[in-house]
C-alpha cells in the first residue's frame, strides 16, 4: 500500500510502498477513505510529543470500511464503515480504566504515535476503539469528527453550564465546538492572532457574537474559556477574561510554557484545568450528539500525496476548518 510515512523528527513525510498491515487478535484491517489533519500530528512531526514509534505513519482521524476482522473481533462486519480516533489501546485493569478514566491509563497506546495511522491507504485498530460513523456524514466531513470534535466535545464539558463561553483559537475543533454550544444555548466569544481577520470573521458566520484578537478584552466577563491554540501565554490572557468562579480549560495535548502570573488572576475560586485524551464515552455520546445538532465541518481536501502541503498550511493558519486527507486505495 501507499503510506505517507515519517522516518525521524523534522520530516517531511515520504510517500512509500509499504506492506499492508494485517489485523492481529481483537483488530479491524480498515480501508482508509479519509484522514483528518490535526495540530497534533504538527507536535509528533516536530518532536514536541518525545516519543513517537519510528517509522511512523501519522494520522488520528480516520474514517474507512472494515475489510476483514482478527480473530475475536466480532463487534463490526466487512464493509461496516468506522472512525478510529487518537486513544487506540488500553490495559482496561489499572485504576484509570476500572473507573471510567482510560484516557488516563498509563500504558495506553495513541493513534498515529504509537501505533501506525491513517496517513495511508490501509490501518489496523483495535475495534474496541472504533466508533460507527454516524449516518449523513460523507466520509470527508466526518474525518475531522474523530479529534477535533471529540476533544472539543471533551473540553466543552469541563467547561460546565458556561453560558459566556470563549474560544481561543478559532480553527478545526473550535468551529465543531461552536456549533454544540450554540445548540445549547450558550454565548459565544472567539479569540484568534491579531492578524488573521479571516478567522475572526469565520468565527461571525459560524455564529459567534463577538470576536478579536487574543489578547484583547471581551466586552463582558466569561463564564469560562478553552484554549485550542498551544500558546502558553494564553492562560493568562483566559483568566483576565473569566468572571470570579470561572474555568479556563487547556484543550490541546501540548502547550508552550505558561508564563508567570499574578496570584490576583487566579485568585476568586478561577480554575484552570487540562483535557487529556478522550474515552470512549466520549466518542458514544459526541457520536450521538453532532447530527442531532446538525454539526457541520468546513473542509479542505488534499490528496494522500500532498500530506505535507495539508501540514504546512495548518502551521501557517492558512486552513479554514480542516484539512483532510482523501486516502482511498483503489
Amino acid at each position: 500500500m501507499r503510506a505517507m510515512v515519517m522516518a525521524g523528527v523534522g520530516g517531511p513525510l515520504e510517500l512509500t510502498e509499504v506492506p499492508t498491515p494485517q489485523p492481529g487478535p481483537g483488530q479491524l484491517l480498515i480501508k482508509v477513505s479519509a484522514c483528518a489533519v490535526c495540530r497534533t500530528d504538527l507536535h509528533v512531526l516536530d518532536g514536541d510529543l518525545t516519543e513517537p514509534k519510528l517509522p511512523l505513519i501519522l494520522g488520528h482521524e480516520i474514517v474507512g470500511s472494515v475489510v476483514s476482522a482478527g480473530p475475536g473481533a466480532r463487534h463490526f462486519r466487512e464493509g461496516d464503515r468506522v472512525g478510529v480516533p487518537w486513544l487506540g489501546w488500553t490495559c482496561g485493569a489499572c485504576s484509570y480504566c476500572r473507573s471510567g478514566r482510560e484516557n488516563l491509563c498509563q500504558g495506553a497506546r495513541f493513534t498515529g504515535y504509537g501505533i501506525d495511522g491513517g496517513y495511508a491507504e490501509y490501518a489496523v485498530a483495535d475495534e474496541r476503539f472504533c466508533f460507527s460513523i454516524p449516518i449523513g456524514y460523507a466520509d470527508l466531513q466526518a474525518a475531522p469528527l474523530l479529534c477535533a470534535g471529540l476533544i472539543g466535545y471533551r473540553s466543552l464539558v469541563a467547561a460546565g453550564d458556561s453560558e459566556r463561553l470563549g474560544l481561543y483559537g478559532f480553527g478545526a475543533a473550535a468551529h465543531i465546538i461552536a456549533q454544540v454550544a450554540l445548540y445549547q444555548g450558550r454565548r459565544l466569544f472567539a479569540f484568534t492572532r491579531a492578524e488573521d481577520a479571516a478567522a475572526q470573521e469565520f468565527a461571525r458566520e459560524i455564529g459567534v457574537e463577538w470576536a478579536g484578537p487574543s489578547d484583547a478584552t471581551p466586552p463582558e466577563e466569561l463564564d469560562a474559556a478553552i484554549i485550542f491554540a498551544p500558546v502558553g501565554g494564553l492562560v493568562p490572557a483566559a483568566l483576565r477574561a473569566v468572571a470570579p468562579g470561572g474555568t479556563v480549560v487547556c484543550a490541546g495535548i501540548h502547550m508552550s510554557d505558561i508564563p508567570a502570573f499574578p496570584y490576583q488572576l487566579l485568585w476568586q475560586e478561577r480554575t484552570i484545568c487540562s483535557v487529556a485524551n478522550l474515552t470512549r464515552r466520549d466518542g458514544e455520546e459526541f457520536m450521538a450528539l453532532a447530527p442531532a445538532v446538525r454539526v457541520t465541518t468546513h473542509v479542505e481536501a488534499y490528496g494522500l500525496d500532498r500530506a505535507n502541503e495539508a501540514l504546512e498550511d495548518l502551521r501557517a493558519g492558512r486552513l479554514r476548518g480542516a484539512a483532510v486527507l482523501i486516502t482511498k486505495a483503489s
